[in-house]
């Protein structure tokens, strides 16, 4: 722990609330680097190094300091931390006069610097425990003894079961997403769920991911349990106005390694339902087309899956059979329910099917050919 200027200006601020006196605060080379007077700034101050050095009250009359460089009447008293002399703060004023002051002040600067230590070492805590959650989202099976022993510096249980979940924000109007605002929703996404390991993805893209702990069943994970949690912790990100809020929750996969799995999975139901109204989605109600994600670009199986759905496309340019089939197989082929759905007579349903059948390479009456028209209507 090192004294610097910024914990000096404190010093020297709060303590010349409580007293009428000028205060000087010195670094261990006698430099003063706070003072109540700022023309005395990077002086040096040799009653100041003379304190440090013997570790002890120096009091500087008006004949003494006329002696001493960079010196004025007064009293020094060293600031002492873990045995170890940081600094000095100095009382400008007759010996006589400022006596009775020093302790205290000595006193309000060495609880300045444990506090100013504390948060350096908050700061310190978060820094790491934010660079663990990105290594732990992209970590090789390899990395895991490195990140375990990390975390184990850090005082977390690597071990326990956690689902990755991502949020991201989105700006209303004219308002702007700075880091800031980043910061604060990390801040709400920690406690007071002081378990969940948060980072920030990118600040560009207002994206947050949360490494939640998850309630297993033997080896079970059970989203519905999940679901409660989401929208509790939705409650109060949505306190915060300005701003859209959605969520993807990702699968659960055992182990370290199992993290970057379910930190993928949660990505990609991100990115599938993009397009879908709602704030909350798990990968558990969009599983297909995560799956099918992987076919989005071209390629040979993506073209030869489409090929019954462009196939009807071309032949029905005002939708409605291709707006029958989907509905058909949507309510997992129930004539009765797509005709309910749809307001058309069983007839007109069978009709219709027939058609598709024709214009199609599909036989809608197999098994395998509804599949086949069902991933393709997942993957168009």
């Amino acid at each position: 722990m090192k004294l610097n200027e910024a914990i000096a200006r404190q010093i020297v601020e709060r303590t010349m609330k409580i007293i009428p006196y000028s205060v000087n605060v010195m670094d261990e080379q006698g430099r003063i680097i706070g003072s109540g007077d700022p023309s005395r700034l990077q002086q040096k101050h040799e009653g100041a190094v003379l304190a440090s050095a013997e570790r002890r009250v120096v009091e500087i009359d008006q004949a003494t300091a006329a002696h001493l460089k960079g010196v004025k009447p007064g009293i020094n008293l060293p600031i002492v931390h873990h045995q170890q002399v940081l600094g000095v703060v100095g009382i400008s004023g007759e010996p006589a006069q400022v006596h009775h002051y020093g302790e205290l002040v000595k006193m309000t600067a060495e609880l300045i610097v444990e506090q100013a230590e504390l948060m350096e070492q908050v700061q310190w805590d978060k820094r790491h425990r934010e660079e663990l959650v990105l290594q732990l989202i992209s970590a090789e099976e390899s990395d895991t003894q490195k990140l375990s022993t990390i975390a184990q510096r850090l005082d977390i249980d690597i071990n326990e079961p956690r689902i990755a979940t991502i949020i991201k924000l989105t700006p209303l109007g004219d308002n702007t997403l700075t880091l800031e605002h980043m910061q604060h929703l990390v801040h709400l996404l920690e406690y007071p769920e002081r378990n969940n390991l948060v980072g920030i993805l990118s600040v560009s893209e207002h994206e947050v991911v949360v490494l939640k702990p998850a309630s297993l069943t033997g080896e079970v994970w059970n989203p519905d349990k999940e679901r409660q949690r989401v929208k509790a912790l939705l409650k109060r990100i949505n306190k915060e106005a300005g701003f859209r809020v959605r969520v993807a929750v990702g699968d659960y996969f055992p182990g370290i390694d199992g993290l970057t799995r379910s930190y993928q999975s949660a990505k990609t139901t991100l990115q599938v339902t993009r397009k879908l109204k709602g704030t909350i989605f798990f990968f558990h109600d969009h599983q297909l087309p995560v799956l099918l994600s992987a076919m989005q670009y071209q390629n040979w199986q993506r073209e030869k899956l489409l090929t019954p759905l462009l196939e009807l496309q071309q032949h029905d340019r005002q939708g409605q059979l291709q707006k029958t089939i989907e509905a058909y197989l949507l309510l997992n082929c129930d004539p009765v329910k797509t005709c309910q759905e749809l307001h058309i007579h069983r007839n007109t349903l069978r009709y219709r099917l027939e058609k598709i059948n024709e214009l199609t390479s599909i036989d809608i009456n197999k098994l395998e050919d509804k599949i086949h028209l069902y991933l393709a209507l997942k993957l168009h």
